[in-house]
């Protein structure tokens, strides 16, 4: 019987060593974390994030109060038509000397017609020309005039119309608008708080692919380069490992001390190398769950 009892223990040693595995590398994986902040400052008045819940790129989930931008920008619009309003009136302070010369090209008409017919004398001619002449140069020296005013009211209105196009952009920002597809990992803010420029509102990661962050000896390094295909292993909590395909995405340049709660292949070395391999999620991976990598 004792013989038989120690052949019983022997078996079941060697079978437990059987399934034991060895990997080469292990770590925690984590994804892509994007902080969204407030772009200005205001009560939030909506912001419909859940955390946990997915959402889509360029999608609406909340609004920050814009009253007091619109009141300014309603301002700034005012003192731009006031100025605006100055502007001459081109056509109608033309218009006399419109008048005036038309008569003087009639009259130069009729006197050309009676120098023809011998009935005008030169100096007639020349006089009726010389009218002509002195209301054509009044006349555009005036519309210059009108002109110069004119650009120079314009110019007074471009400080106004920059102020309002930063208002304009700063109301495109009090829409809360969600940057990148992913499912929200936490909120932080809550409707009529007061958000601030660079204050986080919420937390945003794409989960469909997550990268482990695992640590190689020295020794390691020369085995791995970017773009390998690696296998990743996961503890089901059953005794058993689901298998992964992965790629090594990210590899550090310089060394570090082993973190105290990631063990590598060789336990004598002190400096490690951070290595980051990208896992298409199958919905079972989770930020902060671990993971062996097979080289």
């Amino acid at each position: 019987m004792k013989k038989l009892a120690f052949l019983i223990i022997l078996w079941l040693t060697v079978s437990c060593k059987g399934d034991e595995r060895g990997f080469d590398a292990s770590g925690t994986f984590e994804a892509r974390e994007v902080l969204i902040s407030a772009e200005v400052s205001g009560q939030i008045r909506a912001l419909a994030v859940e955390e946990g819940v997915p959402l889509s790129k360029g999608a609406a989930v909340g609004w920050i109060d814009s009253l007091q931008l619109h009141l300014r920008k309603k301002q700034l619009q005012a003192q731009r038509d006031a100025i605006l309003a100055r502007r001459p009136d081109v056509a109608t302070q033309l218009a006399t000397y419109e008048v005036q010369l038309e008569t003087a090209q009639r009259d130069l008409q009729r006197i050309q017609n009676l120098r023809s017919a011998k009935a005008a004398t030169e100096k007639q001619l020349d006089d009726a020309r010389a009218k002509v002449a002195g209301l054509q140069r009044q006349m555009e020296a005036h519309r210059s005039s009108l002109d110069v005013s004119t650009r120079g009211l314009v110019s007074e209105t471009l400080p106004l119309m920059a102020q309002i196009e930063q208002i304009n952009d700063q109301l495109r920002k009090t829409r809360i608008v969600n940057p990148v597809e992913g499912t929200v990992l936490a909120r932080y803010a809550e409707p009529f708080e007061l958000a601030s420029p660079g204050v986080p509102l919420y937390k945003i990661a794409d989960l469909s692919t997550l990268e482990l962050r695992a640590y190689i000896t020295g020794a390691q390094l020369a085995e791995v380069r970017l773009g390998q295909e690696v296998a990743v292993f996961v503890d089901t909590g059953k005794g058993d490992f689901r298998k992964y395909e992965g790629r090594v995405s990210w590899i550090s340049d310089k060394a570090e001390f082993t973190p105290k709660s990631v063990q590598t292949k060789d336990e004598r070395a002190n400096l490690v190398y951070a290595i980051k391999v990208t896992v298409e999620n199958d919905g079972y991976l989770k930020i902060g769950m671990y993971g062996e990598v097979d080289f």
